[in-house]
């Protein structure tokens, strides 16, 4: 179904895809059969969107990216899977982003106002959330769990099943191998915490006193005198300030990965 679109003649789009008002589609893409694109989405050229893929509306995605190519997971074999993308969100070139698998729930989905750079990668199953970047040639392996406003530097990497607290900084070339707190840095070949994320705090106007309070709970957090989960425990039951207490329930909550933990003095 095609409404008031430029598509290039040179572009396929299979019969059965659904694509919005005012969409524009550039020369030499593939759009499938079951691809769903919403109102303003911006196809540039030479891209391809595959599978039961949605797109959200005005998200505009750049050449050569491959889009809802099925899952790279030994174990596939062509059950229904999906990948949602939200609005507003830009991909650039090389990008590739592939749908979930049906033993980990069967969607990649990601959130609204999203930046990927060049040649960044999202894996099956991730759930990303809004206004999320990753710089160019970020990789986030199978399972993983983004909060909203993360930042990855440049090259970095993060393990399959690992979760990143909402507002945490990834710097530049660092490999994730454990769940980074909110509001975490996680610095390093082999990421270790490097504090909380001060310039993150301040851009999303977080008060002084907050900003104040995370820090005393990180010090106390990741005190090595008891193990972390009890430090943890013993300052939930005394904290009031919002954003502490969601350190705190991330740091207590089950998980597939350790914790990305600070280096040892």
């Amino acid at each position: 179904m095609v409404n008031n679109n430029t598509i290039h003649p040179s572009s396929l789009v299979e019969s059965g895809a659904v694509i919005g008002s005012d969409t524009i589609i550039g020369p030499f893409c593939h759009i499938g059969a079951e691809v769903k694109l919403a109102e303003g989405v911006k196809v540039l050229s030479h891209v391809s969107i595959a599978g039961k893929t949605s797109v959200g509306s005005h998200t505009r995605i750049f050449p050569f990216a491959s889009i809802g190519q099925e899952p790279q997971d030994l174990k596939f074999s062509g059950e229904d899977v999906f990948l949602e993308i939200g609005s507003e969100c830009t991909i650039r070139e090389g990008v590739t982003m592939n749908p979930g698998t049906l033993g980990g729930g069967g969607v990649t989905r990601i959130g609204n106002k999203c930046t990927f750079l060049a040649n960044s990668h999202v894996a099956h199953d991730c759930i990303i959330g809004n206004n999320v970047i990753f710089s160019n040639n970020v990789m986030l392996a199978g399972h993983c769990v983004v909060g909203d406003f993360v930042i990855f530097g440049g090259g970095a990497a993060a393990h399959q099943f690992c979760r990143v607290g909402h507002h945490a900084f990834i710097g530049g070339l660092s490999g994730i191998e454990g769940d980074v707190i909110p509001f975490g840095m996680a610095i390093g070949p082999r990421a270790s915490l490097a504090g909380v994320n001060i310039v993150g705090m301040k851009r999303a106007t977080v008060s002084r006193e907050s900003i104040n309070a995370m820090r005393k709970a990180y010090i106390e957090v990741f005190s090595r005198h008891r193990p972390i989960r009890e430090n943890a425990q013993a300052l939930k039951s005394e904290a009031t300030n919002t954003l502490v207490i969601d350190i705190l329930d991330f740091v207590l909550e089950s998980a597939d990965r350790p914790l990305c933990i600070p280096y040892p003095d």
